[in-house]
């Protein structure tokens, strides 16, 4: 048993704690345990003295592998090429120390990103003594970094390429930080013009006297997100309509770092929605317009019918009663035409799928149609194949379809000119055609001729009357049927529909 003389008391007031100073022994044991950092010591010339275990583990040497061989076996090819080795020494040298990252290369052959330190020793005198070098394998960092940075660069070269949407960052007081490809085509500037500018650039004037560009970036911080539309400025001074979306960018500290503004151009979705608002609303008013006019027809008709039955002494009165029959059938037509019109625009056209004769519609078209063309002096010819030329359809729509390019053809061929009507096979298809000796379409006029509500030169069709509804109801009666019009005047050509 140890006499109770040979263990030491602990420290109290009266005994104060020895404290002994590390020997190199120590030292020796406490870089040799370290197994995280490569620790070693190098002689003047570079060739390693010293080896720990975190060297053995970064760098796969054993000690006796690696003592007395110089330190650059630790460096790839390209940087030997370059004598960074001894760059780093000589630096090491004269400033004291020397701090790097880079690629280094273990025993194996593989490489590893290495933070370096290499430390200049020197001895009491101050004389050189070497160097110490410590190493760490940052490559887990360095993965996570280019991981990272990778993702980033995707990520900014994902924004910078669309094209569709403006996609811009503004710092905390609404400046422009960054500018995509979108943003330099909708907007019209380059980023070196706008970068540093104030968004409010793009805003009208009436908006900026508002001050509503600073309101929305003061919705987007009090709330998160701020969405509007409205007239934005180009560069050369033109408005667009604008989708905008402005968010606000907070750091991990929920500190506001700017804002993320995405803008997309509307101008053409804004024109096609009010287009078809003006369709919706042409379409009622066609409807209500053909029945308001439709609703005193029925008793002037029956007024004429009445007036048929008595027989007319004055030949005044005769002539009297004979204009107001054919003005109101002209009337009655176009009433019709425009009832059908609202009725197709709006869908509630149904037509009766039966197999159809085009022979027969030829014929019942020129017989209405020859008292018109008769009242001109004109000659109206036909060419109908013997053979029956079917097709599925309506058979009263097909009659309205030429019936309305024999009234045209009519109307605008002169007193005593020919209009000649074609039906034929062609393969699978069946032609119709009418063709006359008129004046022509002017090339300008030709391509919108299909439209509703045009017409050609002005002074001619007013002259002739209509309201430019009968090709437009040719058109979308022939689309209905899945078959295709189109319209040619001196090697001008227009193709309305096609299915």
């Amino acid at each position: 048993m140890a006499d109770a003389r040979d263990v030491p008391l602990p420290p109290g007031p009266s005994q104060p704690l020895a404290l002994t100073r590390p020997g190199d022994a120590d030292y020796r044991l406490l870089v040799e345990a370290v197994s995280d950092y490569a620790i070693f010591l190098l002689d003047p010339g570079g060739n390693v003295r010293s080896w720990n275990t975190g060297a053995r583990k970064i760098k796969g040497y054993e000690a006796h592998e690696v003592i007395g061989r110089h330190f650059s076996l630790f460096y790839p090819p390209e940087q030997l090429e370059r004598g960074w080795p001894e760059h780093e020494l000589k630096v090491a040298r004269e400033v004291g120390r020397f701090e790097d990252e880079g690629w280094r290369v273990r025993k194996d052959g593989t490489r590893f990103w290495a933070n370096v330190i290499i430390t200049r020793l020197s001895g009491p005198e101050g004389e050189f003594r070497g160097f110490s070098k410590i190493t760490r394998d940052l490559s887990e960092r360095r993965r996570e970094e280019e991981h990272l940075r990778m993702s980033e660069e995707r990520f900014r070269l994902l924004v910078e390429g669309v094209k569709d949407y403006a996609i811009f960052m503004l710092d905390t007081s609404g400046h422009v930080v960054s500018w995509n490809a979108g943003a330099r085509r909708f907007k019209g500037y380059e980023a070196a013009e706008i970068i540093g500018r104030h968004f409010s650039v793009f805003y009208p004037t009436e908006a900026q006297a508002t001050g509503w560009p600073d309101e929305e970036l003061r919705i987007a911080r009090r709330d998160g997100r701020f969405q509007d539309e409205g007239w934005r400025i180009r560069k050369d001074g033109t408005r667009f309509w604008a989708s905008v979306v402005i968010t606000a960018l907070h750091d991990a500290s929920g500190t506001l770092r700017g804002f993320a503004k995405v803008t997309r151009d509307m101008t053409e979705q804004r024109r096609v929605s009010s287009l078809e608002d003006e369709g919706r609303r042409i379409s009622t008013f066609l409807a209500m317009l053909g029945h308001e006019l439709r609703n005193p027809l029925a008793p002037i008709s029956n007024a004429l019918a009445l007036m048929a039955r008595e027989k007319l002494e004055s030949r005044t009165l005769r002539l009297a009663q004979d204009t107001i029959s054919r003005q109101l059938k002209q009337l009655v037509r176009l009433v019709d035409d425009l009832l059908d019109v609202g009725r197709i625009t709006s869908g509630k056209i149904r037509l009766e799928a039966k197999p159809v004769d085009l022979k027969w519609v030829v014929l019942e078209s020129v017989e209405a149609m020859t008292p018109t063309a008769t009242d001109k002096g004109q000659r109206l010819q036909t060419e109908i194949e013997e053979t029956p030329l079917w097709i599925t359809g309506d058979r009263a729509r097909m009659i309205q379809v030429l019936s309305n390019l024999l009234g045209n053809a009519i109307k605008f061929t002169p007193a005593g000119g020919h209009v000649w009507v074609q039906a034929r096979r062609d393969g699978e298809r069946a032609v119709l055609s009418v063709r006359d000796d008129g004046p022509g379409i002017p090339p300008q006029d030709i391509q919108r001729v299909f439209n509703l509500f045009e017409q050609g030169e002005q002074d001619i069709a007013r002259l002739q009357g209509g309201l430019g509804l009968g090709l437009s109801l040719v058109q979308q009666l022939v689309d209905l049927h899945g078959g295709d019009v189109a319209a040619y005047s001196k090697g001008c050509r227009a193709r309305a529909a096609s299915s």
